[in-house]
């Protein structure tokens, strides 16, 4: 397949690889800030915006449904973040400093716009590239800005201890395993029936958290992925029939 890419086609794999490593970096920091399930709510909102960016860069239609769907999202959103200055005095359940609480919702939601425009690129390019080739953009350019931050602010070491080191390998592993399985999903399947399987990663979140983190979901996040379920279901159901009437 080559490592550059058809000529017409490289500007998008870097757009790709670029807006797709930083949508990750801005994950993993959230992660860090605030709790795994609100931060995988926030980040895997991105069908939503996945939609309007496709209306406006690719022309697909864009209906009242979407601007419905759309309402529902950011609603998810406000319930996990839960400003003060609409829910009034200092949120109950925060976990840690609420500070960093809104730091990862912010960069969350800025991951989700990032992914979201990976995924617009991704269906513009099509089967035009192979999807090694594309999850190949992806690494490279997230390794080069990785090493060239990790200098700048001088935060280059190797971790200490060993169970340290085989975490961090799990997470390239399975971080790059995750992305060919996407890009080649976007490949042979509709984006519909792709995104309403990736909310699975909600769920997941939720389990996993109270299962090896001890830490139990508010009503409130709760509430805010019902909603984000909710919208990102239903861009995904209505993509899946419409594709469909239009193929019979």
């Amino acid at each position: 397949t080559g490592f550059i890419g058809p000529r017409g086609m490289r500007i998008y794999l870097f757009l790709r690889g670029f807006l797709g490593s930083n949508a990750m970096i801005l994950l993993y920091y959230a992660v860090l800030q605030m709790p795994l399930a609100d931060a995988t709510v926030i980040m895997f909102s991105n069908p939503v915006f996945t939609s309007l960016l496709a209306w406006i860069f690719l022309k697909e239609r864009c209906t009242i449904w979407d601007v419905v769907f759309t309402v529902f999202t950011l609603t998810g959103v406000i319930l996990i973040a839960r400003p003060p200055f609409l829910f009034g005095g200092e949120p109950t359940g925060i976990e840690g400093d609420y500070t960093n609480h809104i730091k990862g919702t912010v960069a969350a939601f800025a991951g989700a716009i990032g992914a979201a425009c990976t995924m617009v690129i991704l269906r513009k390019m099509g089967k035009n590239v192979h999807y090694y080739l594309s999850t190949w953009y992806y690494a490279v350019l997230g390794f080069i800005e990785c090493i060239v931050a990790l200098f700048i602010i001088d935060e280059w070491t190797m971790p200490s201890c060993g169970w340290d080191r085989w975490n961090l390998m799990a997470i390239g592993i399975l971080g790059i395993a995750g992305q060919m399985f996407l890009t080649k999903a976007l490949q042979i399947e509709k984006a519909g029936p792709v995104a309403l399987m990736r909310t699975m990663d909600v769920v997941l979140a939720f389990v996993l958290q109270f299962l090896f983190l001890n830490r139990s979901p508010t009503w409130w996040s709760v509430g805010g992925a019902l909603c984000v379920i909710s919208s990102t279901s239903g861009v995904a159901l209505r993509k899946w029939y419409n594709s469909s009437r239009q193929q019979t």
